[in-house]
């Protein structure tokens, strides 16, 4: 070796001075070759190419080019092509922040999925993948030194997940009187000025974000607050969305940027940053279509809005406040003059016959004068003495009062055929009172209606529209105005309160965060002042100065068709409890009382001994439990079947009036509630203070005893196959195999369905009751449940209950020491041992997570459940 080397050491001594160079020349070209090819490769990967058919003309839409989102890079694709899920993972500062509650209010609007967390310091990072996916589309800061400042781990973690997954970001730059008036933000070349006063902001019109917003004019005048941070920066990344002034007074005139987009060209990770919270109402605009364009469309609002403008009670008016000749005839003129933006627009008049000329003269002569324009406007029905629908308790009683006012419209040649109709003060709607929904079926053939009463009339972002017995009910929304909003210098606030609300305001956001709006005003809205058309003249003229909107409207049916297509999930109501909300309360027949839902719901699942459970329950003398039901006998049913959408009426009915004890307490069993879907949010929104009780025996043995419960009721699969083929059968099995297969499995997986029912109850209301002690000690069990209830009277169910011999297990005593007991088909029966290992080891995992659950509820864990787990260690 030594050798090798001197040999090698003289024949570089001998090599000339110029070859020595040029062989370093060309060693340096050949290295410059190579980094430039990794490099290339790498870029590919973060950029890859262009889409067939586009140019590449078509990505630069500014003189410096956003990094296109990638594909393809990791991640399974879904059925969209999508490699994360639409859920926006939001980071704020405390619960309570209010500018963390802006942004979520913004994304329940607009009803895109998100999740909140606390601002990670250190270690706090939520899991960001889902195997192969990612679990969000974008994230959100509530304030961006949150994450400038994160520790180097989670930095690392979170800006690789953005890269990977092409996951774009928003944060808001909060400054305070602590923040440097100027600043490097640490690690990006952007520069921050804090603590300004802002003036005259304008949009950039080349921002590649702008989708909704409209670039075209400057918003003059102070912006809201004087601790504004503007951007600066040389690097090509970054684009300037908001521009404006400051308010000192050396202002030059310069433009800072008030709203930043950075491209992605400086780390691969495409963000948009506020200088400033929500508070200013363009703020909110560009912040809608930041979530658009970050998220390349996938949590985007169309541009198309529908707007109906609903004037209620046409001629129901105290004199002084109905319309005369001259604000009938401003009433038309100013539909023409909006259907000159809105093709077609025709405000939707309601009516209440009976107060038809009930006012003075010339009043009386703008009635007149109303409908010698009949044609030119779009009608539906009130009342016609504008009674509240729930105060009728007889249907033949209400259906009298809409035939008078059906008389009237005919005498007057008003149109009764469009199927729209409002109730007076929204009676009736929402809580349903069923004679108002028949009765208007039966007179006027109704279709559609709508209400602001459902869920709830605040906050207005969650109300919803459902379908009720074949009459689809559309959320309506209130636009600033209402009965005694009379007068421009009277209104509440001030003039510039009305114009605030709707430049911008709760108005504006309204029509911006819903593809839909019934909008409700009244005939005083349209008569003095016309408050009514100055706010939808001067809406109309801020939405189409600021916003790309194409403002459409239709009659209610067809708007209708056009709400439940668009959320159809809508379709199926959720029942609330009316004496929760007051407002429902107020318009609830006073024949009706909460008093009657059960207080108690024995959750199942089957086969583990809720049955039997129900039977002991029974006996005790504070406790009432539900009529049969015909089609499912003891079981009602109601929160996991199709008798849910008749309604909580019917429901009622299964339990008896209260009396005036207070010992009153209801209860119903469906095992169907337990691994039900829906039953726990249904549930929980109806009886929010409602006891859960659920019966957990050993999946093992419930999976088996479900399958010789069908075999005992002749189900043909049960009947054909063994219990271990039924439990093994592959996916590719006949369907009626499958069915069986998971009735019998699907309900053991406990710790799932369990976990449902705590995201609606709290850990607090939910007794897990051990199915094996059920059998052997009921007593026991009991006392624990009337503790569990707080029940004033303790019964000794020693005294009640007496083993059977012949059945095997415990049952009711009664007088003369005979006893009551289950059917021959309740009771134990033990699979094969074969079909044990099998199912001890698919239920191993779930009945581990269950371990881990009852630990976190406090609960003590059933006997079958710590002898299963000692048998796993």
């Amino acid at each position: 070796v030594m050798l090798s080397v001197l040999r090698l050491r003289r024949l570089v001594r001998q090599v000339p001075l110029q070859t020595s160079f040029i062989f370093l020349f060309l060693l340096c070209i050949l290295s410059v070759f190579l980094s430039s090819y990794f490099l290339f490769a790498i870029k590919r990967k973060l950029e890859p190419s262009l889409a067939a058919g586009r140019s590449a003309d078509d990505l630069y839409v500014t003189p410096s080019r956003p990094l296109p989102f990638l594909s393809g890079v990791g991640g399974t694709l879904s059925s969209d092509g999508s490699r994360t899920d639409p859920v926006v993972l939001v980071f704020v500062e405390s619960p309570y922040s209010q500018l963390g509650q802006e942004i979520v209010a913004i994304l329940e609007s607009a009803r895109f999925r998100y999740r909140t967390e606390i601002s990670p310091g250190k270690g706090d990072m939520p899991t960001l993948t889902d195997g192969q996916r990612g679990r969000f589309v974008l994230i959100i800061y509530e304030n961006i030194l949150k994450y400038v400042n994160m520790d180097a781990w989670n930095r690392e973690l979170l800006d690789r997940y953005c890269i990977e997954f092409g996951v774009g970001m928003i944060g808001f730059f909060k400054a305070n009187e602590k923040s440097l008036l100027s600043a490097q933000l640490k690690g990006f070349p952007l520069f921050l000025h804090s603590n300004l006063g802002l003036k005259d902001c304008t949009v950039n019109p080349k921002s590649p974000l702008l989708h909704v917003t409209r670039a075209q004019q400057v918003f003059s005048g102070p912006l809201p607050g004087d601790n504004w941070t503007v951007f600066q920066s040389n690097h090509s990344t970054y684009e300037p969305v908001l521009l404006a002034k400051t308010r000192s007074a050396e202002s030059t005139g310069l433009m800072h940027t008030s709203v930043v987009q950075d491209l992605g060209l400086h780390d691969g990770i495409q963000r948009v940053l506020f200088g400033h919270n929500l508070s200013f109402w363009l703020h909110k605009l560009v912040f809608v279509d930041a979530l658009s364009f970050l998220t390349a469309k996938r949590l985007s609002l169309s541009l198309e809005r529908f707007i109906l403008v609903d004037i209620d009670d046409i001629f129901v008016g105290k004199e002084g406040t109905r319309m005369k000749v001259a604000d009938v005839k401003a009433l038309v003129e100013t539909q023409n003059e909006l259907r000159r933006s809105i093709p077609d627009f025709t405000f939707n008049l309601g009516f209440s016959g009976k107060f038809f000329h009930a006012g003075t003269d010339e009043e009386d002569r703008g009635d007149d004068l109303l409908l010698s324009y009949v044609e030119e406007f779009w009608w539906f029905p009130h009342m016609w003495s504008h009674m509240q629908p729930h105060r009728f308790h007889n249907q033949s009683v209400l259906a009298e009062q809409m035939m008078l006012n059906r008389r009237f419209a005919e005498d007057q040649s008003i149109p009764t055929h469009q199927g729209y109709a409002v109730a007076p003060h929204h009676s009736g709607v929402y809580p349903v009172h069923i004679q108002l929904y028949e009765a208007w079926k039966r007179v006027w053939d109704i279709r559609v209606t709508s209400t602001e009463e459902y869920p709830h009339l605040k906050p207005a972002r969650f109300r919803r529209g459902f379908i009720h017995r074949g009459i689809r009910v559309l959320p309506r929304q209130t636009c600033g105005l209402f009965t005694h909003t009379i007068f421009h210098k009277d209104y509440p606030g001030g003039p510039q309160e009305l114009e605030r609300i709707i430049d911008g305001g709760e108005l504006f956001l309204t029509v911006l965060l819903n593809p839909i709006s019934i909008f409700m005003t009244h005939l005083s809205n349209y008569g003095n002042d016309r408050l009514g058309l100055f706010t939808f003249k001067r809406l109309l003229n801020f939405l189409l100065t600021w916003t790309h909107l194409k403002l459409q409207t239709l009659p209610p049916l067809q708007l209708a068709d056009k709400y439940f297509q668009r959320f159809p999930s809508d379709t199926e109501p959720l029942w609330q409890d009316p004496c929760e909300d007051k407002r429902h309360k107020d318009i609830w027949s006073k024949e009706k009382t909460c008093d009657r839902f059960p207080k108690l719901l024995l959750i199942g699942p089957q086969k583990t001994g809720a049955t039997a459970l129900y039977l002991f329950l029974g006996m005790h003398p504070d406790l009432s439990s539900n009529y049969p039901s015909k089609e499912t006998f003891e079981e009602i049913q109601f929160f996991s079947g199709h008798s849910y959408h008749r309604g909580i009426d019917w429901y009622m009915e299964y339990f008896p009036l209260p009396s005036n004890s207070s010992s009153d307490y209801y209860f119903e069993k469906s095992a169907s509630y337990f691994d039900s879907d829906v039953a726990a949010v249904r549930a929980a929104a109806l009886l929010p203070r409602a006891r859960i009780i659920t019966v957990l025996s050993d999946p093992v043995e419930r999976a088996f005893a479900w399958y010789q419960h069908q075999r005992a009721h002749a189900d043909p699969a049960a009947l054909k196959y063994s219990f271990h083929d039924v439990i093994t059968a592959s996916h590719n099995a006949p369907v009626k195999l499958q069915v069986l297969q998971k009735r019998c499995l699907a309900p053991g997986w406990y710790a799932t369905h369990l976990s449902r029912w705590l995201e609606h109850y709290h850990h607090d209301q939910i007794l897990v009751v051990d199915g094996q002690t059920l059998k052997t000690d009921p007593a026991s069990v009991m006392e624990k449940i009337q503790t569990f209830l707080g029940l004033e009277n303790q019964v000794d169910y020693h005294k009640t209950l007496a083993f059977d011999p012949k059945k095997g297990f415990w049952c009711q005593l009664l007088d003369g020491g005979k006893t009551k007991c289950l059917g021959k088909s309740k009771g134990p029966r033990y699979p094969d041992k074969q079909s044990q290992v099998f199912l001890r080891k698919y239920y191993r995992d779930g009945n581990i997570q269950l371990s881990k659950l009852l630990y976190k509820m406090g609960q003590v864990l059933p006997g079958w459940l710590r002898e299963d787990l000692l048998n796993i260690r």
